[in-house]
């Protein structure tokens, strides 16, 4: 198993980058099927779920626009409870098939805040789609349509997710070595 160091933490490979790529494959073609005939809009939650979007994005064979909203939560390894909107919404969605893209879904703090904004914003139906999900963390009743990756709760970096900005980069997904 690879082993890396960021900053001051050590961390070893969890799922590679291959299992990754097929992974993202088996999604978007479940979503190629799904979503055929809707008018869908892709909102990718920035900044850890870009990779997962546009891995998964070009692969979409359905016609689909992506737009993107910045929210945080996390501050270092912790999720700091609160979400913090950076980057305001600016697509229109009213009638529309949300697929929400995001990097990791852990308590669904940030999931609920964006679905409540996609309710007000009158989307006509809301898909969620993860990369990486943590039942174990997992808070919330809503459902998630798309799972790249069911994890333990442990803190993981790479393939877009990071520790204090960085790792981010890593193709492959790595969890931390207590």
């Amino acid at each position: 198993m690879k082993e890396i160091r960021i900053l001051d933490k050590s961390f070893r490979e969890m799922i590679t980058e291959e299992a990754i790529r097929m992974r993202i494959g088996e999604l978007a073609e479940q979503m190629n099927n799904d979503l055929k005939n809707k008018d869908v809009v892709c909102l990718g939650i920035l900044n850890g779920a870009f990779l997962f979007a546009a891995d998964l994005f070009r692969r979409l064979e359905i016609p689909a626009r992506i737009s993107f909203v910045k929210l945080a939560s996390y501050e270092g390894t912790r999720s700091s409870g609160t979400i913090k909107e950076l980057i305001g919404w600016n697509e229109d969605i009213r009638g529309k098939t949300v697929v929400v893209l995001e990097d990791i879904v852990d308590t669904g703090h940030t999931l609920e805040r964006i679905m409540a904004e996609l309710v007000m914003r009158k989307a006509s139906e809301i898909r969620i789609a993860t990369a990486f999900y943590k039942p174990e963390a997992y808070r919330s009743n809503i459902s998630l349509d798309y799972v790249g990756f069911e994890i333990p709760n442990d803190f993981v970096v790479g393939y877009g997710l990071d520790y204090d900005g960085y790792g981010r980069n890593l193709p492959s997904v790595y969890t931390l070595i207590h």
